[in-house]
Parts: structure tokens; C-alpha cells; sequence
């Protein structure tokens, strides 16, 4: 019986390839984005959950309030960890890390300079599930110098030679280190990544007793099942016990009287498994997600496999009530009305489970292109194998059952004389579901237009943006550091070069993330006044070089040996302490620094507010000054040929140094990653929008074709009085369009709230205007036009004769 079942199955098939492959296509495509979206959502959110107390872990936070300027910072000061491991019999283990950077490695006559490396204590190992290959973990990084390297580091330096015993020298790092461990690689969803990790016992300023300064992460073991805001609320006691009395010999206040002048300074916990999608402090390991996208692709994915579903019910029982006079002649021919229920179900499983496979062919054809766009690397391999499999085979089991129930139940029950003559009808409460399901697939769709609509206006306003300073033909050269003592005579290569026009000396770039935090207070005021500011050493060549703006003052001069007191502040500084631009200039400022008040400082000019930032943020407090430190050379060059002179200047540092390899990058292109998140952001929803209006205009095509073959003989009977086909194209379309029209109404406000809560989150930011909203809808009519007009003129164009014979 179920062979025969199959075979009408798949001659039903083959009688209607088009609908059936429509069918098919829809429900794969639904599925296979579905699928996709889960496995970003899951890469996303399993972030650092793989280590075995990932749900005890917590990070010791620094947050505060200091004249209206926020500090939320992800390091804490090096003797947090110990006190509150000593306070609080709760916290089980105290760990610390503080980046090494990338310790220039020594073998033989070659210098590498490729590894991330950190500071740990010894029991960092027994709080992180790190697994080692080769030493014990709990050892490994009790003596100073000793290291911990990963597998490829092993290899790299190595070889096939067993590590354990062996050293590697670091530059200007002392003695040698001793690798006393090997580890695994550390997995991509962790939010630090480190090749090499140091003993922290070797570093001097693990052992300082200052609460004044914050350069380590700081994690706590707590008990399981233990609430974290339970020890949250106890942290500004500890905080004012040993941070208090070192204030106050360092600012000449007390934190009582900090915090009285609307200041505040204090420690706070963030549990492990949020730090990806939920951090927003500075100083963090690794760029982070936003559980914001997280929620919105989810919805995305739910929707439309919502609306992929209903487009294949709707399909289904639009090709079925074709079939109502096979039904009707089956069951003169003596077929039990259970032969017809199982018939018709396992046609619309078979369709669900061929949708099945496509989709997963889909999933592993567009896997390669997503991960470029998403920068993942995604793989059906990292879900659960023993749930998905079973959950797609049920899913695709009622998805199938469903769409087939229709066909089933309801055209099975008919007795044979009313279908045959002609008697099935669809009621009305059937036609409003399917009327109300097309609503709700535009009212989704047109949102998603519009909501990506605003997004890319937002990411071309970013890149349109006046910066405050000029990015084009700017070339980066960082870390000079490298040339040594031949430092100078790349400068004076540098200078003789007639394709550069100007070049400066800092390492601090007006672009991405600037964290120099400095305190300054206008002499003889209380301390509670002291203004948060970022700072810049640059050197009289950086302003003309990036065509910064001065609205007020003047520019170092290093001819002028005062000005090395001298300061140069932006406009939101001037704010900050209250002042007008022309009233700043001579006006001192006093360094704050842990040990109190340190160099004064005399305002030489101000510049105009430039982004030092993303756009993500206000332009905060900034001070220049002019300081030693090369860190980059800031180079504008004017040239035709770009390649040319980046194959100069790699020959250059190549003579000079070996130690680095030549690394160069353009400003512009580093403020170009700054939004690369959001861009990311960007080229996905465009993509699902684009997916989903696809999968909505199947869904109006099946209702069209269902309800044309509803009126088939209603249209020979028109044509046949004389109708045009204008006016049947028009009668067909008219209710469709209302649809969509209503969905638009519906969606335009969702999408505003949506995309305004979106917008908050940049302190620049355009202004939503109704030109999305109204080419949106222009560009959904449009769609729906011309998926129901096709079908409509087919049906208007068809020959009366045969519209009437059919019937």
C-alpha cells in the first residue's frame, strides 16, 4: 500500500513540477536560513561556556563617575585579587591576567614577534579549563619565568622536539624563560586569546599594594549556584578600606568627600558567560558581541520559518483543491476515506522531508560566503548532532502533516456527488486566515525593509561623517620601536622623501579606541573638580599633518623650549572646565597623578573637536601635549603610485630592522574597521530581508493561484460578457494589494520604535525622516504587484472556453 501511495505521490509530482518545486524551494530556503542564523546565534552565545566552572566565574569590574565623565574599565588594581579572596570566605579562587603583548622572541639569529602572550598567577589553569598536553598545570607557572606555550607555538619553535625544559629568550625580558607546559589551542568563542602565558610571580608590578592604578583582569571562583549580586553589594566596603586612606594621601581627600561633590569610584562583578555579548568597559580582551543582534537575528530566524511553513501549507492546499475530483472519482471507485487521509499526508511529508534535504545542501553551499561576511567560521558540526538531527525529522514529520491535513481531512469528507458536481466552496473564516497570514508575512517583510533601509543610511552618515581631521592619504607606519637606534635615519629617509608631505610621531591615532585616561584640575580648586580627559603626546607635526583645525591658540613649536609645559586642549575640554575658547588660552592646568598634583600645564590653543572615537560615542575631554614618544609615524603623502612607495618604504625597514616585519596601513582603512561590526550587521540584515520578501512573494503567489483557480469559471464568464483583460487583471490583484497596504500600515510603526532604540546607541546619529518609510512601501507594492500580476494576467489571458469546460 505504501508503494502504491509513493508512486501517485511522485506521478503528482512530476504533473506539477513547478508548484511542486515553488513548494519545495520555499520551506528549504526558510529552513536553511533558520539554520544558518542558529548557528551564529549559538557560536555568539556559547562564548566561554566550555570551561567546566564557566557558571562560578566572575570578573572584577572598575566602574565610576567623575565630573559627569563615565569610567567603566575591565581591569582592576593588582591587590584586588588578594583582598577579596581574604575578605570573603565565599570566593573560592582568585586569579589574575595582565597583557604582555607581543614579546619580541629571540632563536638563534631570526626574531619573532607574532605571539599574544600574558602575565598569569599559577592558579590560572585550575580556574580556566585549558587543557594541557604536557605539564602539570598545577605547577607549570609557580617559579618565575616560567611559560606555559600553546601547541603552535610548540611546533613553531620546536618542532618535533619534546618543549618540556627548554627556553626561550625574550627581548630586553631577562633570563630566559623556561617552558614548563604545552596547552591545547584556547577555542575561538573565548574572550581572551593568548599563545603564551608567563608566571606571574617574575612581574614587579603584580606585588605593588597600589589601589590607584588598574592594569589586571581580576576573576573569582564562587560557590556553585551562588548569587554574584550577593557579593556584589559587599564590594564598596572592601573598596573604601584600602582604596580610601590611599586617596586620600594622593588627592587630599577622603572617598566620603569624593563621592559628596556627585563622584563615585567602586568595584562591581560580571559573570564570565556575559563578557561577549553584554561588556561595554573599556581596556576588554577582545572585541565583543551585542546580544541586541543576537535577539533580532533570532526573531528573524522564527519569523521566517514561521512564514516559510505557511507559504507551504498555503501552497499545499492551493495545488490540492485542484484535486477535488480525483478525490471525488477515487471514492466512486470504491477508495476508503482513510486510503485518501494517508495519500494525501504522505505527499505533503515527502515534500517536507525533500525541503529537508535542500535545505541542507542550501546550509552547505552558502556556509563559506556567510562566514566571510559574519568573519566566522562557522559549521554544522558544531551543533549537537543528537538533537538536530531528530528535531529536522520531526519538524519536517508536522510541518508535513500540517500542510497535508487539509487535503486530508477536509476534502476526504465530501461525499462524491457534491464534488463531482461541482458543489466544494471554501468558506469565508478559511479565506480570512489566509487573508490574515499574508498581512502578517508583509507586515514582517516591510519591517525588515525598512529596518535595513535605516541601517545602511546609518553606516553611509558614519562614512560621510566630518571626522575633524583629514583621513585621505594618510599612511600609518606603527611600531618604530623596532628600527632601535636606526629610528632616526628612517625619519631622515622619511624626510627626504619628496612623496611625503608632512609626517608626525605619536602613538596615539585619531581613530579607534584612545584609552589614556589622565586627571587635570585648574590650580588652587578643590579636587572634587578634577576633569576626566584622555591624553595625546604628539609632536608640533601632528596637527598640520592630519589638517586638524585650531579655533583658537597656536601649535607647538619645537623651537620654543616652553612648550614643553604647554597644552593644547579640543573644544569639550574647554567645556569642562567651564571656560570660552579665547578665555582658555594662558590658563593653567595641573596634572593629577597617583601621587597627587604634578606638572602644571599652560593652554597654548584649542583645537576644534575631532572623533578620537567611534561615533558610537560623545567627543570626550582630550589634552595634547607635546611628549617624546614616536610610537607611529603619521605620514600624508601625495603620490599616484601608492604600491611604489609602500615597496620603498618596506625596502627601508627591511635594511634597518629585522626584528619586525614592514607593516603599513592607510587611516582611513583603520577608521573603516572601526564600524565593521556594524557593517557586518549591515550586509546580514540585507540578506534576510532580501530571503524573506522572496519566501513572502511565494506565499502571495500561492494564495493568488488559489484564489484564481477559485474563480476560474467566474472569469470565462466575465470574459465572455466582454471584460478586459486591464479590468480582470485589475478585479484579481485589488484585494491582494489591500493586503499589503494594510501590512504597511501595521509595519511602520514597529519599525520606527525598532530603528530608534537602534539609533540610541550612536551619540551621532541621523535623523528618521519618512523617505525610508515611503520607499519601503513603494518598493513592497511593487512586489506584490508583480507577483500576484503574473499570475492574474495568466488567468485573465486564458481562452473563456476553457475556463468555462474546467469547471
Amino acid at each position: 500500500m505504501i508503494k502504491n501511495y509513493l508512486k501517485i505521490a511522485l506521478r503528482n509530482l512530476r504533473r506539477s513540477k513547478v508548484m511542486s518545486f515553488i513548494n519545495i524551494s520555499g520551506l528549504a530556503i526558510g529552513i536553511a536560513t533558520c539554520l544558518l542564523i542558529l548557528l551564529f546565534v549559538q557560536y555568539e552565545w556559547s562564548f566561554d561556556r566550555y570551561h567546566e566552572k564557566a557558571d562560578q566565574i566572575v570578573r572584577v569590574v572598575f566602574k565610576g563617575m567623575v565630573q559627569g565623565e563615565k569610567l567603566n574599565e575591565s581591569t582592576v588594581m593588582p591587590p584586588v585579587a588578594e583582598a577579596l579572596k581574604d575578605e570573603f570566605p565565599e570566593v573560592e579562587e582568585a586569579t589574575r591576567l595582565r597583557v604582555a603583548g607581543r614579546p619580541t622572541i629571540i632563536r638563534g639569529e631570526e626574531t619573532y614577534k607574532t605571539h599574544e602572550a600574558a602575565f598569569v598567577d599559577a592558579n590560572f589553569f585550575s580556574v580556566f579549563t585549558l587543557p594541557l598536553v604536557s605539564g602539570d598545570a598545577a605547577t607549570a607557572l609557580v617559579e618565575p619565568n616560567s611559560i606555559i606555550i600553546s601547541e603552535a607555538v610548540a611546533e613553531k619553535f620546536f618542532g618535533g622536539e619534546n618543549p618540556l625544559g627548554k627556553t626561550l629568550d625574550f627581548k630586553n625580558g631577562g633570563e630566559p624563560h623556561k617552558v614548563t607546559g604545552v596547552m591545547e589551542e584556547i577555542p575561538e568563542n573565548s574572550h581572551f586569546q593568548f599563545d603564551i602565558f608567563i608566571a606571574m610571580s617574575g612581574l614587579a608590578e603584580a606585588r605593588q599594594p597600589s589601589w590607584m592604578v588598574s592594569e589586571f583582569y581580576t576573576y573569582l571562583v564562587l560557590p556553585e549556584g551562588y548569587d554574584y549580586k550577593k557579593l556584589e553589594t559587599k564590594l564598596p566596603s572592601v573598596f573604601d578600606k584600602y582604596a580610601g586612606p590611599q586617596m586620600k594621601q594622593a588627592m587630599g581627600m577622603g572617598i566620603a568627600e569624593f563621592r559628596a561633590a556627585g563622584n563615585d569610584l567602586g568595584l562591581f562583578l560580571q559573570p564570565l558567560t556575559e563578557i561577549h555579548l553584554y561588556s561595554d568597559f573599556a581596556f576588554d580582551l577582545s572585541p565583543h558581541g551585542d546580544i541586541r543582534y543576537l535577539y533580532i537575528f533570532g526573531a528573524i530566524a522564527l519569523f521566517m520559518l514561521f512564514i516559510a511553513c505557511i507559504n507551504f501549507m498555503n501552497i499545499s492546499t492551493a495545488g490540492a483543491s485542484k484535486r477535488a475530483k480525483e478525490v471525488g472519482v477515487r471514492k466512486v471507485m470504491g477508495s476508503r476515506k482513510r486510503d485518501l487521509v494517508w495519500q494525501f499526508l504522505l505527499e505533503s511529508i515527502l515534500l517536507a522531508m525533500l525541503s529537508l534535504a535542500m535545505a541542507i545542501v542550501l546550509v552547505s553551499l552558502a556556509l563559506p560566503l556567510f562566514n566571510e561576511v559574519a568573519d566566522k567560521q562557522l559549521s554544522l558540526n558544531s551543533l549537537p548532532i543528537q538533537w538536530l538531527v531528530p528535531g529536522l525529522l520531526l519538524f519536517g514529520l508536522l510541518v508535513g502533516t500540517l500542510a497535508g491535513s487539509y487535503p486530508a481531512f477536509f476534502l476526504s469528507s465530501f461525499r462524491p456527488s457534491v464534488i463531482l458536481k461541482g458543489g466544494l466552496g471554501i468558506g469565508n473564516k478559511s479565506v480570512s486566515l489566509r487573508q490574515g497570514l499574508v498581512v502578517f508575512q508583509f507586515f514582517l517583510t516591510i519591517a525588515l525593509m525598512i529596518c535595513t533601509g535605516v541601517v545602511f543610511r546609518q553606516l553611509q552618515f558614519i562614512q560621510d561623517a566630518k571626522l575633524g581631521y583629514d583621513t585621505s592619504s594618510v599612511l600609518v607606519v606603527p611600531e618604530l620601536w623596532a628600527l632601535g637606534k636606526n629610528e632616526e635615519v628612517f625619519r631622515q629617509q622619511l624626510a627626504q622623501d619628496t612623496r611625503v608631505v608632512s609626517a608626525s610621531y605619536s602613538g596615539y591615532l585619531p581613530a579607534g579606541s584612545s584609552y589614556s585616561n589622565n586627571f587635570f584640575l585648574i590650580p588652587g580648586q578643590d579636587k572634587t573638580k578634577m576633569v576626566k580627559t584622555l591624553r595625546y603626546d604628539v609632536d608640533e607635526h601632528y596637527l598640520p599633518t592630519l589638517n586638524m583645525k585650531l579655533v583658537t591658540g597656536r601649535n607647538f613649536s619645537s623651537e620654543m623650549a616652553t612648550d614643553s609645559s604647554g597644552i593644547i586642549l579640543n573644544e569639550a575640554s574647554v567645556r569642562a572646565f567651564g571656560w570660552q575658547e579665547e578665555e582658555a588660552l594662558g590658563q593653567q592646568l595641573v596634572y593629577v597623578n597617583n601621587e597627587g598634583l604634578g606638572t602644571t600645564y599652560q593652554v597654548l590653543g584649542v583645537v576644534e573637536d575631532f572623533h578620537f572615537k567611534s561615533l558610537h560615542e560623545q567627543i570626550s575631554p582630550l589634552v595634547m601635549v607635546l611628549g617624546s614618544r614616536s610610537g607611529s609615524a603619521i605620514l600624508k603623502v601625495q603620490t599616484g603610485d601608492v604600491a611604489t612607495l609602500l615597496a620603498d618604504l618596506k625596502k627601508s625597514w627591511t635594511a634597518l630592522t629585522t626584528e619586525l616585519p614592514f607593516d603599513a596601513l592607510f587611516l582611513d582603512e583603520r577608521i573603516y574597521e572601526t564600524y565593521k561590526a556594524e557593517r557586518r550587521v549591515g550586509i546580514l540584515l540585507a540578506v534576510f530581508a532580501s530571503l524573506t520578501i522572496f519566501v513572502a512573494c511565494l506565499g502571495l503567489f500561492g494564495l493568488t493561484v488559489f484564489a484564481t483557480e477559485q474563480r476560474t469559471k467566474e472569469i470565462g464568464v466575465r470574459k465572455v460578457l466582454g471584460a478586459s483583460v486591464a479590468s480582470l487583471v485589475q478585479l484579481l490583484s485589488k484585494d491582494f494589494i489591500k493586503l499589503v497596504a494594510v501590512a504597511y500600515v501595521l509595519a511602520c510603526p514597529l519599525a520606527w520604535w525598532v530603528m530608534n532604540q537602534w539609533l540610541e546607541d550612536f551619540a551621532y546619529r541621523i535623523t528618521l525622516n519618512g523617505g525610508v518609510f515611503v520607499l519601503a512601501g513603494i518598493l513592497a507594492l511593487a512586489i506584490a504587484f508583480v507577483t500576484v500580476g503574473y499570475q492574474s494576467i495568466k488567468a485573465a489571458l486564458a481562452h473563456p472556453l476553457k475556463s468555462l469546460r474546467s469547471e
